[in-house]
């Protein structure tokens, strides 16, 4: 049976998952210790694996999900308010800025890299990641629609999907490379295609 954490249980392990964040970015995946965690986040060891019993697996896992949320919430501000398309510009070079910064040492994929994309507990953040993800940006397609920048003949839902596999083929790209070009290349074109189905005015 799962242990059914209290109010300062809750915000505890929070602490320890936002403080492993934190060394995990400093340092990189392979070369933290839970020692490292620890003196962070001015925890024990009984109190780590009180909280984390299966041990640093698990806890790599809770700050995948932690990270994921935190990548998207960056951008909600923006995705919230793609109704025109300098919206849609804007928040093009924010993500790229983004990514950019990070340089080839995304968090997130050097977390699942570690604990293994195909385990059930990290399968389910990518796909919950994925899924809002692409959640939101059909949201600004339909927004689009809405003010008639786009015609409603066009799938909100499968333009959304295109553009997440671009944006990934062009973060993973850039990971290898260490170079944007792909992933500019790729809003940008994303962008212009759709961008060609505005209905032409008599």
């Amino acid at each position: 049976m799962q242990h059914v954490l209290t109010p300062k249980g809750r915000a505890t392990r929070a602490r320890i998952v936002e403080g492993a964040a934190e060394v995990l970015r400093e340092k990189g995946v392979a070369d933290v210790t839970l020692d490292d965690i620890r003196s962070r986040t001015g925890t024990s060891k009984s109190q780590l694996f009180h909280y984390f019993p299966e041990g640093k697996d698990a806890l790599l896992l809770a700050v995948a999900e932690y990270e994921a949320d935190q990548a998207l919430n960056e951008q909600l501000p923006q995705l919230r308010r793609l109704d025109t398309w300098d919206a849609w510009y804007r928040w093009r070079d924010t993500l790229v800025e983004r990514y950019e910064s990070q340089g080839d040492q995304c968090p997130l994929y050097s977390l699942f890299l570690q604990v293994g994309r195909t385990t059930p507990g990290a399968r389910a953040i990518v796909a919950e990641f994925m899924r809002r993800w692409q959640q939101s940006l059909a949201g600004g397609v339909r927004a689009l629609q809405r003010n008639g920048l786009l015609p409603m003949s066009v799938d909100a839902d499968e333009s959304a999907a295109a553009l997440l596999t671009a944006i990934q083929g062009g973060v993973a790209i850039m990971l290898s490379t260490g170079e944007s070009t792909h992933l500019r290349a790729a809003l940008d074109w994303w962008i212009t295609r759709l961008r060609a189905a505005i209905p032409v005015a008599d």
